[in-house]
């Protein structure tokens, strides 16, 4: 489980991460990205809040609910470890596609890495 300050909870949020977020896709995952949001009165290289992430997977990917909470279990477990990695101030929603099924599930997490620095939200980037 992810804290709960990283946790992006209300449906407003997810919207105005698919509206006004940039769009990087994979094979499996797309991942719409929402830049920081800065204080007025906070340093321009410290955002106010910390980076919240939401995980969106349809029942065309699968329609058991123990398969789709399966796969948000072990992203959510990936994304704990990255998060140190991760600039302060993201909205971040990962979308998984059907076409998960299919693949080896190494790939499919490396893939969410490769996806959080195509979208340089990683540290160093």
């Amino acid at each position: 489980m992810l804290p709960k300050a990283n946790r992006l909870k209300n449906r407003r949020h997810f919207v105005g991460v698919y509206r006004q977020g940039s769009r990087h896709e994979s094979a499996h995952l797309t991942l719409r990205a929402l830049g920081p949001k800065l204080s007025r009165s906070q340093n321009a290289h410290r955002p106010s809040h910390p980076t919240q992430i939401g995980i969106a997977i349809g029942k065309k990917v699968d329609k058991r609910a123990v398969y789709r909470n399966r796969i948000k279990r072990q992203m959510r477990a990936k994304l704990r470890q990255l998060l140190p990695k991760i600039q302060r101030g993201w909205r971040l929603v990962f979308i998984v596609r059907p076409s998960v099924q299919s693949c080896n599930w190494d790939e499919f997490l490396q893939e969410l890495e490769q996806l959080l620095a195509q979208a340089e939200v990683l540290n160093g980037n």
